[in-house]
């Protein structure tokens, strides 16, 4: 699979930061990641854009809470090595997954890192249809909007790629369907939050679920959040369409587009 170098040009800068700090903060949330148990053994991956045409990413075969800086890898668009390595590091290759990331960017010009995590509350409601994208925690529809979940494709596949189609160019988390998460940010650092957020909602959507609780925020409620986004115009219209049609705030303040 071949991927075309993305057109357009981002208002974000990848450049701002020296390929030396972007592989430090790599490590940093490779390593919250292992200890929160968001990964295990050698899942996950974590990427950085640092131009056009050069991701640096994690290796394949590697649990990511030992890594080291230098065994990061520098690939291009058809996800071959372009990066010197030395030594015990010169056969490192980037995961299958990295697939995923490049689809990614591929798509969102904006982004500059994608983490991709195995976080086992949300990895088990994707398995048991339980849903993330509902309005139940103002943080999460004042920030993601909603958690969506896509269908379920092969791992490591071109089809595990491109199954985020659609869904990726409007939201900044979502959920593989057993298979993990996906975030992307400004940042490894942002993205990492973005997960950290994906889990916790799903925790305490467990929680609700046992409780025969699943209690939705009440759709005025959600109507304030929803204008407050739309005003400072960080509401993506598919988000707004998707907050409308799954929470009934159209029916308060936002007009269906």
């Amino acid at each position: 699979m071949t991927y075309a170098p993305y057109t357009g040009k981002s208002d974000k800068t990848p450049l701002r930061r020296t390929e030396r700090e972007w592989r430090q903060e790599i490590i940093t949330v490779c390593r919250l990641m292992w200890e929160k148990d968001y990964i295990a053994a050698g899942d996950g991956n974590v990427s950085v854009r640092l131009g056009d045409d050069r991701f640096l990413v994690t290796p394949s075969g590697f649990s990511k809470g030992f890594l080291k800086p230098e065994q990061l890898v520098i690939i291009d668009w058809d996800a071959n090595v372009i990066g010197p390595l030395y030594g015990d590091n010169r056969n490192l290759r980037p995961s299958s997954e990295i697939l995923l990331h490049l689809e990614v960017y591929r798509r969102r010009p904006d982004v500059v890192s994608v983490v991709h995590a195995h976080p086992p509350m949300a990895v088990a409601l994707s398995i048991a249809g339980v849903s993330l994208a509902k309005c139940i925690l103002p943080e999460v529809v004042a920030t993601m909007g909603l958690i969506p979940t896509t269908r379920y494709a092969t791992p490591s596949s071109i089809e595990g790629a491109e199954v985020i189609a659609g869904v990726i160019e409007h939201y900044d988390a979502l959920i593989l369907q057993r298979h993990g998460s996906v975030t992307v940010g400004d940042t490894p650092w942002d993205a990492y939050l973005k997960l950290e957020k994906v889990e916790h909602t799903a925790i305490i959507t467990k929680t609700l679920a046992e409780l025969n609780r699943l209690n939705p925020m009440p759709p005025e409620e959600v109507a304030k959040l929803v204008a407050r986004r739309e005003a400072s115009g960080a509401l993506p219209a598919a988000q707004a369409k998707d907050l409308c049609d799954s929470c009934n705030v159209c029916a308060f303040s936002h007009k269906k587009t």
